[in-house]
C-alpha cells in the first residue's frame, strides 16, 4: 500500500462514522436505544468480516466504511442508553465506560499489532474486531429497553417495571419516574408484558401520555431552546479531538522515531495503557467535582503538554518529550475523553437528546477526519520537529476559554429546564 492508499483506508472509516453518527439519532429515538445497538453490532461483524478477507484495496476500504457506519452510531446511541439507565448520582461514573471501552479496545489492537503485524498475520487482528462483535451481539440479547425509551414511546408501565427490575425490587425508583413527567403508576402490566425487554422492530405506536415528541437534528438546530446545548455539545466535541490527541494515538510511533528511535513503539502501548488506567480511576470524579471542571482542567492540562511536548520535540529533549506524551494523555482522560459523551443527555429533554447527540458526534467524526488527515501535513509544512503543536496548544486556549463562557455545569441537575434556566424551560414548552 502506498502513502495514498493507506490515507484512503484509514480515512473511509471516518466517512463511515459520520454518516452513522448522523444516521443514529433520529434511529434510536424512532426505534428504540436497544434495537439501534444490535444493528450497529451487525455493523461490526460484517464490516470486521470483508476486512478480514478482503483481496484489494477496494474492498477493504468497502469493510472499513461499513464498520464506521456501525462505530459511528454506537457512539451516539451507547451514551445515551447507559445516561438512561445509570443510576441518578452516578451518571458521570457510568458514562465514563464509553471513554473507557475506547480505550481498552485502542490498547488491545496496539497489543495485537505490536506482534502480529508480520506478514499476513494483519488479518487476525480484523477478525478478532469480529469476534468482539459476535459476543457483544449475543449479550444484548440480555439487555433491557431504555425505561426512559419506553416511557416517552411505548408503556410507561412497562417501564417502570423494567427500571425496578435494573435498580433492584426493593429500590424506590418513585424518583427517577416521576422524573419522566409521565403517569405511570397503573399496575396493569400482564405477566408476559412484563418479561419483555426490548420493543419489537417496526415503529412502536406513539404514546399519547409523553410529554413530547422526538425531533429531528434541524428541528432541534433551528428551536432556540434547543440550540444552545448543541452548539455546547459540537464546541466540546470538536475540542476533544482539535486538543491532539489523536495525533499521538495515530502518529506518535512516527512522531517520536526521530529522539526514542528504539521505544516509540513501547511508548505509544504505554500512553494507551495509562489512558485506560486514569480514564477508570477518574471516572467518579465528574460526580463529585462536576462536569464542566473535569473538561477544563483537561483542557488546561492537555495545551500545556502540547507546548512542553513541542519543545521537547525541537530541542530533542528526550525525557520532556517522553512525560510531556504521557501527561498530555492522562490530562484527556482526566475528563475530555470521558466527560462529552454524557452531556447530551443532560442538556436537553429526552425529546432531543438523539438529535443533538448525532450533531457532536458528527463534530466529532469531523474533527477526528481533520487531524488524521492534514497532521502530518501540517506538521511536514511547519518543518517538523513538533512545531504543530503550537498550534494544538493555541486551540486548547481559545476552545477552553469559549467553553468556560458557554457551556454550563450540569453536576447535580435533574433536567433542561435546571441546566439553563428558567428562559428556555418557558421556550420549550411553547
Amino acid at each position: 500500500m502506498n502513502t495514498t492508499q493507506f490515507s484512503v483506508v484509514s480515512s473511509v472509516f471516518t466517512l463511515g462514522g459520520l454518516i452513522g453518527a448522523l444516521s443514529a439519532g433520529p434511529s434510536c429515538n424512532r426505534y428504540g436505544r436497544l434495537l439501534t445497538m444490535r444493528a450497529t453490532t451487525v455493523s461490526f461483524v460484517v464490516g470486521s468480516a470483508i476486512e478480514t478477507f478482503a483481496s484489494n484495496i477496494t474492498m477493504l476500504c468497502f469493510g472499513r466504511l461499513i464498520a464506521g457506519l456501525g462505530c459511528g452510531a454506537a457512539i451516539v446511541v451507547v451514551p445515551i442508553y447507559i445516561a438512561e439507565t445509570a443510576p441518578p448520582k452516578e451518571k458521570g461514573l457510568f458514562g465514563a465506560f464509553t471513554q473507557i471501552s475506547i480505550c481498552l479496545g485502542i490498547l488491545v489492537t496496539q497489543l495485537l499489532g505490536y506482534f502480529l503485524s508480520k506478514g499476513n498475520l494483519w488479518r487476525i487482528i480484523l477478525a478478532v474486531a469480529g469476534v468482539v462483535g459476535l459476543v457483544q451481539l449475543a449479550g444484548l440479547t440480555l439487555v433491557p429497553e431504555s425505561p426512559k425509551w419506553l416511557a416517552e414511546h411505548k408503556s410507561p408501565q412497562h417501564a417502570r417495571h423494567i427500571l425496578q427490575k435494573i435498580r433492584g425490587h426493593k429500590a424506590d425508583v418513585d424518583a427517577e419516574v416521576k422524573a419522566w413527567n409521565i403517569d405511570a403508576t397503573a399496575d396493569d402490566i400482564s405477566e408476559e408484558e412484563a418479561l419483555l425487554s426490548a420493543p419489537p422492530g417496526s415503529h412502536p405506536a406513539p404514546n399519547p401520555k409523553a410529554a413530547t415528541q422526538s425531533i429531528g437534528i434541524w428541528d432541534a438546530f433551528v428551536h432556540p431552546a434547543y440550540r444552545p446545548a448543541i452548539i455546547a455539545v459540537v464546541a466540546v466535541m470538536f475540542t476533544q479531538q482539535l486538543t491532539g490527541i489523536n495525533s499521538i494515538v495515530m502518529y506518535s510511533v512516527s512522531l517520536l522515531t526521530s529522539i526514542l528511535p528504539t521505544t516509540a513503539s513501547l511508548l505509544i502501548v504505554a500512553v494507551s495503557a495509562l489512558n485506560v488506567v486514569v480514564t477508570a480511576v477518574c471516572a467518579p470524579l465528574s460526580d463529585k467535582i462536576g462536569r464542566k471542571t473535569c473538561i477544563l482542567i483537561s483542557i488546561a492540562g492537555m495545551g500545556t503538554c502540547s507546548l512542553l511536548l513541542a519543545f521537547g520535540l525541537f530541542f530533542g529533549v528526550k525525557i520532556l518529550a517522553a512525560v510531556a506524551t504521557l501527561v498530555f494523555v492522562a490530562s484527556f482522560a482526566f475528563g475530555l475523553g470521558p466527560v462529552p459523551f454524557i452531556l447530551a443527555n443532560e442538556l436537553v429533554g429526552p425529546e432531543a437528546v438523539g438529535a443533538t447527540q448525532s450533531c457532536g458526534l458528527a463534530a466529532n467524526w469531523i474533527a477526528t477526519f481533520l487531524v488524521s488527515q492534514f497532521f502530518p501535513i501540517v506538521d511536514k509544512a511547519l518543518g517538523g520537529h513538533g512545531k504543530v503543536y503550537f498550534i494544538f496548544a493555541g486551540f486548547a486556549i481559545l476552545s477552553g476559554s469559549f467553553i468556560a463562557y458557554w457551556v454550563p455545569e450540569t453536576k447535580g441537575k435533574s433536567g433542561m429546564e435546571e441546566v439553563w434556566g428558567k428562559r428556555e424551560a418557558r421556550e420549550r414548552m411553547e
